[in-house]
């Protein structure tokens, strides 16, 4: 049994209005009880799982959206928060160009004026720079929650030792996460963690950076169930996941890692016994992921899946949204790395997924997609794993000596990076 998937808002709309039966799709942040806030929609009773809490936010259904460079700014967030609640993370941005207010990094830490909480991650790798750029969040009340970034496999960031080759080294990992806990605490903003199961095999971290961040007051820790090593490649290791929540238990443990639908999205937390899921590359091209992944939790039918129509009419109003934040030019050159993902198995043909890959205006879309068969129903090639997958690395990069003494503290030379963005 199915249900019809909600449209997104029209355009004029903010995100938590009213969708059809009167819930909220995107949810609202109401005050509740002892100062708890209460983010998303009502947990209704047939709900299948509990309310995800993060420090004073009580958020539900327990879905937080990853964030992804590129992709995760404020109209792809607002996208998906009209489809259903959770929690929206912006991009990340470094450390070192928040303190000094980089322009491009100033620029990217933009939340609607209905988003709340407003997450932001950061990746840092020097314990007082991050502690710095905490106090500048405080200071200029730029976000309610932070997430720290200690998963990313990328190279350009490990080499510094920052993000998935960080918590090798646990005395840093320590600093870091506790100067954030601190430079936070006077504003309640709770500070949470996300990071990998390692760098590779051999150096496996996650269950002592568990330890390690829950002993430090962090609000909760995620974990992507891949090594550095294995980038995007391979499956997931869900049991890992279990581990950790065997391992941290006065914090919630999330989950993350191959959630490409809502029964995903069950099993891990059923195998597992996760306090929520991250969703990353699940959501590329389909932002009504969020509305069945919230029918769902609450135990209600599952929409049903998309027509090219209708999917033409979200990707329209993905382009309207970047375009008013990045203004017309840049706004629809930015949907275009989306395009494909949404026309994921979709019978288009060659010569139209070119041209819409080279839109260069709404009016230039509008007439694109009028010239599509939009009856085609949503087709089963469109499910299953989504973005980029890739090979594992040969070899993870890592600054000189990286893995010599676990408990060094020192900071390498030069691994702050000055530019936010992927």
């Amino acid at each position: 049994m199915t249900s019809t998937l909600p449209a997104p808002a029209a355009p004029a709309a903010p995100v938590g209005d009213a969708a059809p039966g009167g819930t909220a799709a995107g949810g609202t942040a109401a005050a509740g009880a002892g100062g708890t806030v209460r983010v998303g929609t009502d947990r209704p009773a047939g709900a299948v799982a509990d309310p995800m809490t993060i420090g004073r936010y009580q958020v539900w259904p327990p879905v937080e959206l990853a964030p992804m460079a590129g992709i995760t700014n404020r109209s792809f967030r607002k996208l998906c928060r009209e489809f259903g609640a959770g929690l929206y993370v912006c991009e990340m941005v470094t450390t070192m160009a928040l303190v000094e207010r980089n322009p491009k990094t100033m620029d990217m830490v933009r939340f609607g004026p209905q988003e709340s909480p407003r997450s932001l991650q950061l990746y840092g790798v020097d314990p007082d720079v991050v502690r710095r750029s905490v106090e500048l969040i405080v200071e200029d009340d730029l976000a309610d929650h932070i997430d720290l970034n200690f998963g990313c496999p990328v190279p350009k960031v490990t080499r510094r030792g920052g993000g998935s080759a960080l918590p090798y080294k646990r005395k840093l990992f320590e600093s870091i996460v506790s100067q954030a806990v601190t430079a936070a605490a006077p504003a309640n903003i709770p500070v949470t963690v996300k990071m990998r199961i390692g760098i590779d095999p051999e150096h496996i971290t996650y269950l002592d950076a568990g330890r390690i961040a829950e002993g430090c007051g962090a609000a909760a820790v995620a974990l992507h169930g891949r090594t550095a090593l294995q980038h995007y490649s391979g499956t997931a290791d869900w049991s890992a996941i279990a581990r950790l929540k065997e391992t941290v238990t006065s914090v919630p443990v999330l989950g993350n890692g191959d959630i490409f639908s809502a029964q995903d999205a069950l099993n891990m937390m059923a195998r597992t016994g996760c306090d929520g899921v991250v969703v990353g590359r699940g959501c590329q091209g389909r932002p009504w992921l969020f509305a069945e992944l919230a029918a769902a939790f609450d135990g209600r039918p599952s929409p049903t899946p998309p027509t090219l129509r209708e999917v033409a009419a979200i990707m329209r109003r993905h382009a309207e949204l970047l375009c008013e934040e990045l203004g017309p030019a840049r706004g629809i050159r930015d949907l275009r790395k989306h395009i494909s993902w949404y026309l994921r198995g979709f019978v288009v043909g060659s010569t139209a997924r070119l041209d819409l890959g080279m839109v260069d205006s709404l009016d230039d879309l509008d007439r694109m997609i009028d010239q599509l068969d939009l009856t085609q129903p949503y087709p089963t090639d469109a499910e299953g794993p989504r973005g980029r997958a890739g090979s594992p690395q040969s070899k993870v990069a890592l600054p000189h000596g990286w893995l010599t003494d676990p408990d060094e503290l020192a900071v390498p030379e030069g691994a702050e990076i000055g530019t936010s963005g992927g």
